[in-house]
């Protein structure tokens, strides 16, 4: 039987991996919440109209701010993982960055301007110390497997998306069609669910993510598990390693600027340029599926909160009561959402709704590329990168040719909802060859002492990325009226696929720096 790091509590096994991997899964999972249901809701909040309580921004400053704002979110983890690795340790890190997150969301749902940066500069200080720290704890609990690592990360992959998914969902729809405080102020509430349940299952994972202090004292109980420290890796093979995280960082940058669309600019196109009104048979599939895409994950995540519990209630029950608690309220806030829409005369599909798609076909395709990294037919790392950028330029190319019928400079338009759906699904696919992968290479090629503070650089190239794509996303009125808005998503069409297929062709090179890590 595999040993893991960790308590011999974590030795207990779930789809093949120890527990403790789920309780990060569900801690992720309610932050991802909180940060994709805000997301949802930034951009069409400041600039809807005020007749409909918004803000009335301009495109570009509200793309400006955006992209600002996501940027600083993943420049901060680069403090975060240092605190950690000196100071704090993961654990509290991860702890405190969810309750400085919780007041961020409380703040965002006052709705004044004060609060509102406010709100963001929380959100991003709590994101600091939070992000880095729950992955250096995976990283720690498959010291000795790294050939698990990869699947690993894509199931916890798999929670950050069905957060993704529940919160663009449900903030989203109840931001626009409630009020925007409430959906602010959902967000909130699931992320300090997410701190109990983690706080109290914290010793679950044993002497992983203690405060260096705490190491040094810490008493081993006799059947814990502890994974002997690596050999020390010689210099030269360290910088080539070194040199391959740079080389994946740079060209995340390239595919978050153009993944990134999907909170600023594929928003806008969603609202303001898809047909999204819907009459007679064409408006009952959508309620049957939008019930499906509501309930359906919702089930296979209880699930899984199900198996979690029959493993873990007798030794963390208030762990497992807070998460139950938080699963109940979903529950009853879904169901309330399926009854309205079902009793609704009109149907307008949700401008944020189209955000689901993406953690939907997530939550659907994580399984079976979870096991294709650990078969036989696994690829390289750079070619899962490539493939992952190629996937996304043709994502891009189905907006830009779906939107080929929109005149040069219009504001509104009503296309098929056919484009975005094609695009969520090819993004999807190029994000689960990349996104995961990545987290689980920077965790294998980086120096165990040192694993917090490469997450924390690897964030500031995802920071990089997102403040690109609110950069470039605040021209789409000015390139849509020079040339039109087909030129526009033609851009994030083409650099991506060069992006893929260069680095596909650096893969001989690639494999030589990184000295036999798989």
């Amino acid at each position: 039987m595999e040993k893991f790091g960790g308590s011999a509590v974590n030795q207990k096994m779930i789809l093949g991996h120890p527990v403790g991997l789920f309780v990060l899964f569900f801690t992720e999972m309610w932050e991802r919440f909180s940060y994709y249901g805000m997301r949802a809701l930034l951009v069409i909040f400041l600039t809807s109209s005020l007749l409909d309580g918004g803000w009335e921004w301009s495109r570009a400053d509200a793309l400006g701010l955006y992209g600002t704002y996501t940027m600083m979110v993943y420049f901060t983890p680069i403090i975060g993982g240092f605190l950690a690795d000196r100071y704090l340790g993961y654990r509290n890190s991860v702890a405190l960055g969810a309750f400085i997150m919780t007041l961020g969301h409380a703040c965002m749902a006052v709705e004044t301007p004060v609060f509102l940066y406010a709100g963001l500069a929380f959100l991003v200080l709590g994101n600091g110390f939070f992000k880095p720290n729950i992955t250096s704890i995976i990283s720690e609990i498959y010291k000795g497997h790294s050939e698990k690592k990869d699947g690993a990360y894509t199931i916890f992959y798999m929670g950050v998306n069905a957060g993704a998914f529940l919160g663009i969902m449900l903030c989203g729809y109840i931001g626009e069609k409630v009020g925007w405080s409430w959906g602010f102020g959902l967000a909130g509430i699931f992320m300090f669910f997410g701190m109990l349940q983690f706080w109290f299952a914290q010793k679950v994972f044993g002497k992983i993510g203690l405060t260096p202090k705490q190491q040094a004292v810490y008493e081993q109980p006799e059947d814990e598990v502890v994974e002997a420290d690596p050999e020390p890796v010689p210099a030269k093979v360290q910088r080539d390693r070194f040199i391959v995280i740079g080389i994946f960082a740079f060209f995340t940058i390239f595919f978050w600027a153009a993944f990134e669309q999907a909170g600023g600019s594929m928003t806008i196109f969603a609202r303001d340029y898809t047909d999204r009104i819907l009459t007679g048979t064409s408006a009952n599939t959508y309620k049957i599926i939008d019930t499906l895409l509501t309930i359906g994950p919702l089930v296979v995540i209880t699930w899984v909160l199900a198996k979690l519990f029959s493993k873990l209630f007798e030794h963390y029950p208030l762990s497992n009561i807070a998460l139950g608690t938080s699963f109940l309220i979903i529950w009853g806030i879904v169901i309330w959402k399926v009854q309205r829409e079902w009793a609704a005369e009109t149907t307008e599909v949700a401008a944020t709704w189209f955000g689901i798609l993406n953690s939907f076909f997530i939550i659907t395709f994580a399984p079976l590329f979870s096991r294709i990294w650990e078969s036989k037919y696994n690829p390289p790392g750079s070619v899962k990168f490539g493939m992952g950028l190629v996937l996304l330029g043709i994502g891009f190319g189905a907006l830009a040719y779906g939107s080929m019928s929109i005149p040069q400079g219009a504001q509104t338009a009503s296309v098929s909802m056919l484009w975005l759906i094609l695009a969520y699904l090819f993004h999807t696919l190029g994000e689960l060859c990349l996104s995961p992968v990545g987290l689980s290479y920077v965790s294998k090629l980086a120096p165990a002492k040192l694993i917090g503070l490469m997450f924390g650089l690897w964030y500031i190239a995802i920071g990089m990325g997102n403040k690109l794509a609110g950069s470039i996303g605040g021209l789409i009125d000015q390139i849509s009226q020079a040339y039109s808005l087909s030129t526009f998503f033609l851009i994030f069409t083409l650099i991506p696929i060069c992006a893929g297929i260069l680095l596909v062709a650096l893969t001989p090179i690639i494999k030589k720096l990184m000295h036999g890590i798989e």
